[in-house]
């Protein structure tokens, strides 16, 4: 046979195993920055075994994460908090049935700097700083300091949480100084021994002090009992029931070896192992 036809027919060959050869599988993976951490230690273990996926990963914030999965273009929300009644109403609009897998137990914890000698704050104490009413450390037993409060932006789940369990709707005062990621708030309170802020339990370094709240730690203990009274669970949310790939990343998640995971993370389990 002719050199150039030999060419042509290993060329035809060539092409026809790219044409049918399946795709590598992507799944999109958008949101919370506090849930960023578990997941993404998760979605590395997880590509470890598949080595035909790629999970793409980013944070933002639960509401981003949210609204992705309402606009379609992310597989998973990962949020640290549940929908808003408006956020429902929406994904219905648009053909979206959001379906909440709670994959682990989050204590939220106010931190300050390691030189700053107070160590317990009640809810009403920390509710009356961020609302900006105390001002100063010597009304909680501190030293004779102003109060420089740090929040998360409004984006945030864990803004909405704080919100709920610790100001139970007041505003927060304009006075604060908004971060957008807990690792944020962490690297301001380390530098900062005026400060105030508050993150999710995987976050915590010993570059900061933890608080415990009406005397209680957080612990894992105290996070699965609910004891610890700013508590609360984060999620991954699908679209619907989860399927082929989506299914087998949240199974995963849930299974023994992703709960492993979790814990490694410094968040608490939600099934035992």
């Amino acid at each position: 046979m002719h050199p150039i036809k030999l060419c042509l027919l290993a060329l035809l060959g060539l092409l026809a195993t790219i044409q049918t050869s399946p795709a590598a599988s992507v799944i999109v993976v958008k949101g919370s920055t506090t849930v960023l951490p578990v997941v993404q230690a998760e979605a590395e273990a997880y590509m470890k075994s598949h080595p035909g996926l790629n999970i793409s990963l980013s944070g933002g914030g639960s509401g981003d994460g949210i609204k992705a999965l309402i606009d379609k273009s992310t597989d998973i929300a990962n949020s640290s908090r549940e929908l808003k009644p408006e956020e429902t109403k929406l994904a219905g609009k648009r053909g979206i049935r959001p379906v909440l897998h709670p994959i682990a137990m989050d204590a939220i914890v106010p931190i300050v700097h390691p030189r700053n000698r107070v160590k317990n704050l009640t809810i009403d104490q920390l509710s009356q700083i961020y609302q900006g009413k105390i001002r100063n450390w010597k009304e909680v037993g501190g030293e004779n300091l102003s109060i420089v409060v740090v929040s998360r932006d409004s984006s945030s789940g864990t803004f909405e949480s704080w919100g709920q369990l610790v100001l139970h709707g007041a505003k927060v005062t304009p006075r604060a100084q908004m971060q957008a990621s807990s690792g944020a708030i962490v690297q301001v309170i380390s530098k900062n021994r005026y400060a105030i802020g508050y993150i999710g339990i995987g976050y915590l370094n010993k570059s900061v002090k933890p608080l415990t709240v009406n005397g209680i730690p957080a612990t894992t203990e105290t996070a699965v009992s609910r004891r610890y009274p700013v508590s609360r669970p984060l999620y991954m949310v699908t679209s619907g029931e989860p399927k082929g790939g989506v299914a087998g990343f949240v199974q995963f998640v849930l299974g023994k070896e992703g709960q492993r995971i979790v814990e490694k993370t410094g968040f608490v389990p939600v099934k035992k192992h």
